[in-house]
């Protein structure tokens, strides 16, 4: 997640027009319906319990080793995450939505000088891949489920550590991505809609990774109906996790009623308990509410390692990380199977445009 520093950027720099989709919008409902999974609540009990939490720590470990050294965008140790990435991706037969039919979207990025004279851009990746929906009338429509894999590299030396390893911020949202698309991908019939997964990169330089994707999709704005953004969900409180817009679209109630079906994740699913900190502007997320796509975040908060090279695999909740993937499973699969798109409520679609679009 990027630094509180930052937000002022992302909310006055990156606020410049953007095509809206097409929106809708609703009265306040009821709590929903849950929608029935075309391969059965069993099949789905099944999907949701091959999230462990022994996969959760050996994919964090991986993408928070000192071999990785931090994952800075643009980096070989980046580089070598989104390659792990799409050899997951492609393992599980996903399909590669990003350029050129590969599961790479790349996109310019001017890295942080590292000699005298001025930076030269290159190119920064993002992975894209698709779970084909399985209805006919839906498999055209999407539900964006998104994390950035990048960190923050190498830096200053901390008790004689200069690497930067992320494990929370955000190989736990990647690793999250990883063990909800193969929970998905093991289903008999998929969602009735299509889900993308996008690993982003250049999040912690001020969302880039996630602008360039909405700038340029690989599938049709208009058709995505749904962005859940994952961000720090391995650290406090064993037993909650914060879901950062819920009040302003019909996707809040439909992750309390998730969250309510399913007491045995022992999670409570909790309302933004910092809005003085404006998360809601600084992770990924953002770029999509800006195009007027109902959004969630799932985010477990900051801590004492946030950026620092303490944040190691030690330090990480790898039971919680996988209780809470268990539960953007379960959400993500709803938002999927549901007749209706998600609605925005009047009052939050009008604060969500005020933040945005500097009305």
């Amino acid at each position: 997640m990027i630094a509180s520093r930052l937000t002022r950027f992302v909310t006055s720099a990156l606020v410049v027009p953007f095509l809206v989709v097409g929106c809708q919008v609703g009265q306040q409902s009821q709590v929903p319906d849950l929608s029935s999974n075309p391969s059965g609540p069993a099949a789905v009990r099944r999907a949701a319990e091959s999230i462990t939490a022994a996969g959760m720590r050996s994919r964090i470990s991986f993408l928070a080793s000192d071999e990785l050294r931090g994952r800075e965008t643009t980096s070989p140790g980046q580089e070598t995450a989104a390659a792990y990435i799409v050899g997951e991706y492609t393992r599980l037969g996903l399909l590669p939505r990003g350029d050129s039919s590969s599961y790479i979207q790349r996109y310019p990025f001017v890295p942080r000088p590292m000699q005298v004279g001025p930076p030269m851009p290159v190119l920064a990746p993002n992975v894209v891949a698709v779970l084909p929906g399985s209805d006919p009338a839906l498999r055209n429509e999407y539900v964006v489920l998104s994390a950035h894999m990048d960190h923050v590299g190498v830096g200053r030396p901390v008790r004689g550590d200069s690497i930067y390893n992320g494990a929370d911020d955000n190989a736990s949202g990647t690793a999250a991505l990883l063990e909800v698309a193969q929970a998905l991908s093991s289903l008999p019939i998929a969602p009735r809609r299509s889900i993308l997964f996008l690993n982003v990169s250049g999040e912690e330089h001020g969302l880039l990774g996630s602008e360039a994707f909405t700038r340029n999709p690989t599938v049709p704005v208009s058709s995505i109906v749904a962005d859940i953004n994952v961000d720090m969900i391995s650290r406090n409180s064993p037993d909650s996790i914060v879901v950062i817009g819920k009040e302003y679209s019909s996707l809040g109630e439909l992750v309390n009623a998730v969250g309510a079906q399913h007491p045995e994740i022992r999670l409570t699913v909790s309302d933004d308990i910092w809005p003085e900190e404006r998360f809601f502007f600084r992770s990924d997320h953002y770029n999509f509410a800006r195009l007027e796509i109902p959004s969630l975040f799932f985010f477990a908060g900051v801590h004492n390692d946030y950026h620092q090279p303490s944040d190691e695999v030690s330090r990480i909740d790898p039971d919680k990380a996988a209780r809470v993937a268990r539960l953007i499973f379960y959400s993500v699969q709803e938002i999927a199977n549901a007749p209706g798109r998600p609605k925005w409520n009047p009052a939050g679609l009008a604060e969500v445009r005020s933040m945005t679009r500097g009305r």
